[in-house]
């Protein structure tokens, strides 16, 4: 699933394309065409793992690729790569034909309607460029979290803090040591704290060009600690590195029970522990 870095630098390459265009036609699927035609686009932005596109009546258009999700982008008479069945919102341009495939949501947005305002609301703030305050996570986490809440589960809540997704929740956790399976009432509040600086570290240093990051060696091993690394050694001690199906709604984790092996685990440190 993309995460938080990968849509904002979604943005920022449909940004230049889109912005100052006209709207010659909006359809989204199962839904009338929204009244967008003739509209100009004024901005394309990213909020965690959600992309805006805003017109100038202040419509905003909000997609969430969610797992299978991407954005393609055609001449008008050019070949779909993809079947029109898999087509969750078509934008056409006078010269570009943009499409998002297989969303997991996508939502027409007026400025002053309720959607707006309870999606702000439950969108925590955005780690990879404006993360928030210790005392704000604070509050956020004792007004929203449930203290029996996996550590697993607990990351991936976009109402706290939006942005992560399973890569920088496991890379996050193995980096602070922390395993996935205890529960929030477990951690001290600081070192949670410190789970959310070093996540929000992590997305801000993966914004530019490039693939994702998080180990810096240039040892060959890998750019990643344990994420997709099932069965294989641990790059900080060698022990093997599993997979379990985690959280509420189960979903990948990768840790290594031997550096993550209880909340007396050391955050990892070193010149190569980023």
């Amino acid at each position: 699933m993309p995460e938080g870095d990968t849509i904002f630098k979604l943005a920022a390459a449909l940004a230049p394309e889109l912005c100052g265009e006209r709207v010659e036609r909006l359809w989204i699927r199962r839904r009338p065409d929204p009244p967008a035609a003739g509209r100009r686009i004024t901005q394309v932005t990213s909020q965690g793992k959600h992309l805006y596109i805003m017109l100038d009546d202040a419509m905003r258009i909000r997609t969430h690729l969610g797992l299978y999700g991407s954005w393609h982008r055609y001449r008008p008479r050019e070949p779909w790569q993809k079947p029109e069945r898999q087509a969750s919102l078509v934008l056409r341009l006078a010269k570009r034909v943009y499409v998002c495939f297989s969303a997991k949501e996508v939502e027409i947005i007026a400025a002053d309607g309720f959607h707006d305002r309870d999606q702000r609301h439950r969108l925590g703030p955005d780690l990879a460029r404006h993360p928030p305050s210790p005392d704000l996570l604070a509050e956020r986490l004792a007004r929203i979290a449930r203290p029996d809440a996996l550590m697993a589960d607990l990351l991936l809540d976009q109402r706290i803090a939006s942005g992560i997704g399973n890569v920088y929740k496991s890379e996050t956790l193995f980096l602070e040591g922390v395993p996935p399976d205890v529960r929030l009432r477990e951690v001290p509040l600081p070192r949670v704290l410190r789970l959310y600086e070093t996540a929000a570290e992590l997305l801000a240093s993966n914004l530019s060009d490039g693939p994702r990051v998080t180990r810096r060696s240039q040892d060959g091993r890998g750019r990643l600690w344990v994420y997709k690394r099932a069965g294989l050694p641990c790059l900080r001690c060698g022990a093997p590195v599993v997979r379990q199906m985690l959280g509420r709604t189960p979903r990948s984790t990768y840790w290594c029970p031997s550096c993550q092996s209880g909340l007396s685990s050391a955050p990892a440190d070193g010149p190569d522990a980023r």
